[in-house]
C-alpha cells in the first residue's frame, strides 16, 4: 500500500487550487490566482507564510507558499512546466527540509497539481 504524505492537509489544499482555477479560468496572472488561494487559505484557517525567504544567505528560494511547515506550493501560470520548475520545488524542499511540495499550473485546461517529494528529506 502506498503511503500519501500529508493526504488529509494536501487534498484539502489540491481542492482549494481547484476552486480557484474554478473562479478564475486560464488566462489569469500568477498573482490573481494567489491572491484568491490566500483569501481561501484564510477563510479555512489554514496557517501559511507567503514568499518566505528560505536561503537568506543568497536572498533565493522564495516558495509561494509553505503551508503549516509541512508542504510547499508554488503556482505557476504558464503554457508547460518544465524541468526547471521541478529542480527549483527541490531546491526549496531540500533547503527547508520539508518533505512535499506541490506544483500548480492554472493554465492547465483540466488542472493537474504536481506532487513533488523531497528524497532527501531528513525526519528529525
Amino acid at each position: 500500500m502506498i503511503q500519501i504524505i500529508q493526504a488529509k492537509l494536501s487534498y484539502k489544499l489540491v481542492g482549494l487550487c481547484f476552486q480557484v482555477h474554478n473562479e478564475l479560468g486560464r488566462f489569469c496572472r500568477e498573482k490573481q490566482y494567489s491572491d484568491l488561494l490566500e483569501t481561501l487559505l484564510l477563510e479555512y484557517n489554514i496557517r501559511f507564510h507567503k514568499e518566505v525567504f528560505i536561503d537568506n544567505e543568497t536572498r533565493s528560494n522564495k516558495p509561494d507558499y509553505i503551508i503549516e511547515d509541512t508542504i510547499i506550493i508554488d503556482l505557476k501560470a504558464k503554457r508547460v512546466i518544465t524541468k526547471e520548475d521541478y529542480y527549483q520545488m527541490q531546491r526549496y524542499l531540500k533547503n527547508s527540509n520539508i518533505q512535499l511540495g506541490i506544483i500548480v499550473n492554472f493554465r492547465d485546461s483540466f488542472l493537474k497539481p504536481k506532487r513533488v517529494i523531497n528524497t532527501s528529506f531528513n525526519h528529525s
